[in-house]
């Protein structure tokens, strides 16, 4: 893992402290309808994009047109990305000093760009990655393994040159699927997820001091 050279991470609950305002802010739009869903909501939707977590909404009952959801989605969505959240601790510290070593760093999130970019130049991590991608920039969701292949090909190398760090073990499970060298991230609303992520993914980090220990450059 540490020859390494590309690192593709995640964004919500990997690199920031959003999910609990993320699944707050889902959820409550079935609420406010009144549509029953079960306890692995936020599990289910967190890797599906805003295309793929509006279709399950109405494959639960949600009859709304698509683009009014989404609305409502942002609405509730926009201003905490763009004043309220921020990165999770040594986030910062750790990407800073990856760069410094010369190692190539990207986003894949299923977070559309409307509130993905504000918050990453608001918390000055925005130009430390070549690439910022969304999952809406390549019409599928990261439990698709297409995505992940596709991501390196962008990137110009193959897939098991790739490392991938994300808190949700669905979007884990698909990119090790896919090929890539995959590290779990450990969130609060993932927890119960760590010891299914320690026994079966490459790595597992608490935080990102972990990670910058790994490497050798924090």
């Amino acid at each position: 893992m540490k020859n390494i050279k590309h690192w593709l991470f995640d964004f919500d609950g990997t690199l920031v402290d959003s999910m609990p305002h993320w699944a707050h802010a889902m959820v409550g739009v079935l609420d406010d309808h009144g549509i029953p869903h079960g306890d692995d909501i936020v599990k289910i939707i967190t890797p599906l994009g805003t295309k793929g977590t509006i279709k399950h909404f109405i494959s639960l009952g949600l009859d709304l047109p698509l683009e009014e959801i989404k609305s409502e989605i942002f609405a509730r969505l926009v201003p905490l990305y763009r004043d309220v959240i921020v990165d999770k601790p040594h986030v910062a510290a750790c990407l800073r000093a990856m760069k410094a070593a010369g190692l190539h760093l990207h986003i894949l999130t299923a977070s559309p760009h409307e509130y993905l970019d504000p918050c990453l130049k608001r918390i000055g991590l925005f130009d430390l990655f070549d690439n910022v991608w969304s999952s809406d920039d390549f019409g599928t969701g990261k439990t698709d393994p297409a995505i992940y292949a596709a991501a390196a090909e962008r990137i110009g190398v193959s897939v098991s040159e790739v490392a991938f760090l994300d808190d949700n073990i669905h979007a884990d499970r698909t990119a090790m699927l896919a090929g890539m060298r995959v590290i779990g991230v450990y969130d609060d609303t993932s927890a119960d997820s760590e010891e299914e992520m320690r026994a079966s993914l490459d790595g597992y980090v608490k935080d990102f001091s972990e990670l910058g220990a790994f490497l050798g450059c924090l």
